[in-house]
C-alpha cells in the first residue's frame, strides 16, 4: 500500500510539474481523446483566439483549415490507434476564431491518460516566418510569371494561383480602367457566384470607388452599408462578407483593381490580408504593365526592363567573370550610389562582397544548382557602411544550357536584423529578470531574519570580541541585502518613490561625490540644456544610475581619462521608434555619458546588462553594475543604449520620458533620530515563521502588545474572539488562504479606526495585483531593519486619518 501511495504521489507531481510548464509555455499544447480536446494551455487559447472552454466544447478538427481538415483528422485518428508510419511533425494552418488563418509548426504524439491512449499535440505559431517566406517567393515568382508567361491570361491566372498561398482567394478578379474610353473591363473574373460582368462605363459600383480614391478598401458588410448610405457606392451583384481591393498603379495613376472577395463565415479578411495584398499588388502592377506592354510591343526587352526598373527590390545581372551587366534603381540606391554606369563599373569581389568567402560560397552554389534562395551576406555600400542583403535569383542559360550570367534580386534586411537582434536580447534579459526577481524575494524573507536577529544580538551580547563577529554577520547581511536591491533593480521589480526631477539639479548635487569618486586622474565635464524638461523616477535610483556609470568608466580609464555627462531635450520621432524596439515616438531628456576609455569590443557590447557579467578578474566585481542601470531605466518608463569600440571609449546613452509637472522638492536626509517605543496593540499577521517570531520580538521589545497570526483566516478568528481595541495591522501582502489587501478590507471595516502597514519582499508589481498600492497605502520593503520597522509603525499610527 505504501509503494501504491508513492506511486500516486509520483504521478501527481508528474501531473502538477506538465501542468505548470504547459501552462507558462510560448507554444500551444493540447491532449485531444478522440474528436474532442480534452486539455489545452492558455497559448493554445491565445494562437487559435478560443477560450479554455470554448475549445474544450469543440472538436479538435473544427479549428483546422478546411483544406487540411481531412488530412490532420485522419492522421490524428491513425496516430491513436497506433497504425506505424504516421507522420509526427509537419506544418499545418489553422482558422482563428476572428477567421484569421495561422501557420502552426505541429508536433504530435501519442500518450496514455487514465490506460487508455490519447493524442498529445504541440505547435509553434510561424505565421509570420510563413508570410516572410512567401512573400519573398510570391514577389520572386510574380517576377518570374511575368517573365515567362506567354500572354495575359496566362499571367493572370499564376497571379491568382500565388495569391492563393498567400490567403484566401478563391474569389478573384482583376479590373482595367480606360480613361481615353472611360470604360471599365474585367478581363479576369473567377466568382463562386456572379458570373464574369461585360464592360461597362464608370458608375458607382465598389470596383470604381478604389479606381476613384487610388487607395486599398476592405469592405465588410458593415462599412460596405455606410458607403452606400453615404452615397459613394451602388451595390452590384451578390453581397460578400468581405470584399478587398487594391489599386493596381503606374506611378501615381491608378489604371486597375485587384480584387478578393469571401463568401465563408469562418473565412474573413483582416489588416494583415490587406496589407500583404497592398504589398504584392505592385509587383502585381509591374507584373501585367510589362505583359500588357509586351503584348503591345512584342518586345521582350521592354517588358524585363518595366519590371526591373519598378521593383521594389534590387535586382541586377551579373556576367560570369562577376561584373554587374545590368542594374535597377532600386539596388544603384541600395549601394549608396547615385548612377547605374558607377555600379556597372564595379566587381562584386573587391568592391561590393565584404567577405569574399561569401562571393565564392555562392558561386559553387549557383554553379551546382543554377539558382539560390534566401541566402544572406554582407556587402559593402559607396560610402562604406556595411549593410546585411538576402539574395535570391538564377542562373541564366544560353540556348546550349550554358551559364552565361546570374539574375538575382537583392533585399536589404540589416535594419529588420536589429530590430530582431534587439528583441532576442530583450526576451534573454526578461527571463533573467523574472529568476532574479523571484530569488531576490525568497532571500528578502531569509535577510529579514538574519538581520533583525542580528540587531537584537547586538543589544544582548557585551563581550568585545563577541560583538565583533555579530558585527561582521550583520555586515554580510547588508551586502547580501545590496546583491537583492541590484537584482530587484535589474529585473524591474523594485519599489520606487518617483518623483518630478530636474536631472541637471541632480547631477549638481552629486558633483562633489563623483569627484571623489572618479579620483584625481579622471577630469569630470557636466553639461546641460539651459530649458531643458523634466523627468519622472525615483531620485535615489537615479543617483545609482550615474554612480554606477561613473564607477564603470573610472575602472575602464585605469591611466586617468575624461568623463562627460551631458543633458538635452530631445524629441524621438516615427522612424527612431521603427528602429528601436519597444522605443515610443515622443519627448525625452536624453542623458550621454561618455569616457575615454579602453572602449568594447562586440561580443562585451552585447552581454553588458547581463546580471553577472563582468570582465575584472574573479573577486572585483558583482557583474551587477549595468545590469542594475538597465533595470532602473527600463522601471523609469526609459530605455538605454551603448556604443563602444576598442580604443576609442564608450558613450551611453538614457533617454527618460520628459514630464510637464513641476519638480518636486527632495527632502534633505537628517541624523538618525531615537527609536521610538509605544503601547498600542498589533495584530502580526505572517506567514514566514521565522519573520514572524522576530518582528513580534522587536515589537514587545519597544513596547507594543503583539497578537500574532500566521495567515488571514486565523487573522479574522482571533479578531472574532477578542473583543479588544486594536491600533495597527501589520500584515504580509502574500498569504496563503487570502492576501494582505484583502484582509485589510475586511479588518478596517470592523474596526473602522484602524491602521494598516503592509510589508513584502515580492516586488512592486506583485504587490500593485494584489490590490496595495491604492490611495495612500503605507509599505514596507523587506528586508528591514529593527530602526525601518519601528520607525515605519510610528508613522503610520501617528498619521492622520484622510
Amino acid at each position: 500500500m505504501s509503494e501504491r501511495r508513492k506511486a500516486e504521489a509520483r504521478l501527481r507531481e508528474s501531473e502538477t510539474q506538465f501542468r505548470v510548464m504547459a501552462e507558462t509555455a510560448g507554444s500551444a499544447i493540447f491532449i485531444y481523446k478522440g474528436d474532442k480536446f480534452d486539455y489545452v494551455n492558455p497559448a493554445t487559447e491565445a494562437i487559435t483566439g478560443y477560450s479554455r472552454q470554448e475549445l474544450l466544447n469543440m472538436n479538435f478538427w473544427d479549428i483546422a483549415h478546411p483544406d487540411m481538415r481531412d488530412m490532420i483528422r485522419q492522421r490524428g485518428l491513425d496516430r491513436q490507434a497506433g497504425k506505424p508510419n504516421v507522420p509526427t511533425r509537419y506544418e499545418i494552418k489553422v482558422v482563428r476564431k476572428d477567421g484569421e488563418v495561422r501557420w502552426i509548426d505541429f508536433a504530435a504524439g501519442v500518450i496514455g491518460v487514465g490506460g487508455n491512449p490519447s493524442g498529445f499535440g504541440s505547435g509553434f505559431d510561424i505565421t509570420e516566418r510563413k508570410r516572410a517566406q512567401q512573400l519573398q517567393s510570391a514577389l520572386y515568382r510574380i517576377a518570374e510569371t511575368a517573365r515567362l508567361s506567354s500572354d495575359l491570361q496566362q499571367l493572370y491566372t499564376s497571379i491568382h494561383a500565388i495569391l492563393s498561398e498567400l490567403m484566401y482567394a478563391k474569389n478573384c478578379y482583376i479590373a482595367y480602367y480606360d480613361p481615353t474610353t472611360d470604360i471599365v473591363s474585367f478581363p479576369y473574373f473567377v466568382d463562386e457566384y456572379d458570373p464574369p460582368p461585360s464592360p461597362r462605363a464608370m458608375r458607382r459600383g465598389i470596383t470604381e470607388y478604389v479606381l476613384r480614391t487610388g487607395e486599398p478598401l476592405l469592405a465588410t458588410t458593415e462599412i460596405l452599408e455606410e458607403l452606400e448610405n453615404q452615397g459613394e457606392v451602388d451595390r452590384i451583384g451578390e453581397p460578400s462578407l468581405d470584399w478587398m481591393g487594391v489599386p493596381l498603379k503606374k506611378g501615381n495613376e491608378t489604371f486597375g483593381v485587384l480584387v478578393l472577395q469571401t463568401y465563408e463565415p469562418n473565412v474573413r479578411y483582416g489588416e494583415k490580408e490587406k496589407q500583404i495584398l497592398s504589398f504584392v499588388s505592385q509587383q502585381i502592377a509591374n507584373a501585367i504593365e510589362i505583359k500588357r506592354n509586351e503584348e503591345a510591343l512584342r518586345s521582350s526587352e521592354a517588358r524585363y526592363r518595366t519590371l526591373v526598373q519598378s521593383a521594389v527590390y534590387g535586382i541586377y545581372l551579373i556576367s560570369v567573370d562577376d561584373r554587374f551587366t545590368d542594374v535597377n534603381p532600386a539596388l544603384v540606391s541600395m549601394l549608396g550610389y547615385e548612377r547605374a554606369e558607377e555600379v556597372l563599373g564595379l566587381h562584386l569581389v573587391p568592391d561590393v562582397f565584404v567577405n569574399p568567402e561569401e562571393h565564392a560560397r555562392l558561386v559553387q552554389q549557383y554553379r551546382q544548382t543554377q539558382r539560390v534562395e534566401g541566402v544572406e551576406v554582407k556587402w559593402r555600400r559607396k560610402d562604406g557602411r556595411q549593410i546585411t542583403v538576402r539574395l535570391s535569383g538564377r542562373a541564366v542559360l544560353d540556348h546550349h544550357g550554358h551559364v552565361t550570367g546570374f539574375e538575382i534580386i537583392a533585399e536589404d534586411v540589416t535594419e529588420r536584423l536589429a530590430i530582431e537582434e534587439q528583441l532576442r536580447q530583450s526576451q534573454r534579459m526578461e527571463a533573467v529578470g523574472r529568476l532574479g526577481g523571484g530569488i531576490a524575494h525568497d532571500f528578502n524573507n531569509l535577510l529579514t531574519v538574519i538581520r533583525g536577529n542580528t540587531e537584537l544580538l547586538l543589544e544582548e551580547v557585551k563581550t568585545a570580541h563577541l560583538r565583533a563577529e555579530v558585527e561582521e554577520i550583520g555586515k554580510a547581511a547588508d551586502r547580501a541585502t545590496e546583491l537583492t536591491v541590484q537584482l530587484l533593480a535589474f529585473s524591474r521589480q523594485q519599489v520606487l518613490a518617483p518623483k518630478v526631477l530636474e536631472l541637471n539639479t541632480v547631477i549638481s548635487n552629486m558633483e562633489g561625490f563623483l569627484r571623489r569618486l572618479l579620483g584625481e586622474d579622471v577630469e569630470l565635464s557636466t553639461k546641460s540644456q539651459p530649458d531643458l524638461g523634466r523627468v519622472k523616477a525615483d531620485p535615489g535610483q537615479v543617483e545609482q544610475v550615474i554612480m554606477n556609470l561613473a564607477v564603470n568608466a573610472r575602472d575602464a580609464m585605469p591611466h586617468g581619462g575624461k568623463l562627460s555627462v551631458e543633458l538635452e531635450n530631445i524629441c524621438l520621432d516615427e522612424k527612431y521608434a521603427r528602429a528601436h524596439r519597444d522605443v515610443a515616438p515622443g519627448d525625452y531628456i536624453r542623458m550621454r555619458v561618455t569616457d575615454t576609455g579602453i572602449g568594447m569590443d562586440r561580443t562585451t557590447r552585447s552581454r553588458i546588462f547581463e546580471p553577472f557579467f563582468t570582465t575584472k578578474p574573479a573577486g572585483q566585481g558583482t557583474g551587477l553594475g549595468l545590469s542594475t542601470v538597465y533595470g532602473i531605466v527600463q522601471q523609469s518608463g526609459g530605455h538605454i543604449w551603448v556604443d563602444s569600440e576598442i580604443g576609442k571609449g564608450t558613450a551611453f546613452e538614457i533617454y527618460l520620458p520628459r514630464v510637464s509637472e513641476p519638480a518636486a522638492k527632495i527632502a534633505q536626509r537628517s541624523a538618525d533620530p531615537e527609536i521610538p517605543k509605544g503601547t498600542e496593540t498589533v495584530l502580526l499577521v505572517e506567514d514566514e515563521d521565522g519573520v514572524r517570531e522576530l518582528v513580534s520580538q522587536i515589537l514587545v521589545k519597544n513596547g507594543y502588545k503583539v497578537i500574532e497570526a500566521a495567515e488571514g483566516e486565523e487573522a479574522l478568528r482571533i479578531c472574532d474572539s477578542r473583543p479588544e481595541r486594536l491600533d495597527l495591522l501589520l500584515t504580509d501582502v502574500v498569504l496563503k488562504s487570502m492576501n494582505g489587501g484583502e484582509l485589510a478590507q475586511l479588518l478596517v471595516a470592523k474596526y473602522p479606526h484602524l491602521k494598516v502597514l503592509y510589508m513584502s519582499g515580492y516586488s512592486d508589481d506583485a504587490v500593485e495585483h494584489r490590490g496595495v498600492f491604492s490611495g495612500n497605502s503605507a509599505f514596507l520593503q523587506k528586508p528591514f531593519s529593527t530602526r525601518a520597522l519601528v520607525q515605519k509603525m510610528r508613522e503610520v499610527l501617528d498619521s492622520t486619518p484622510k
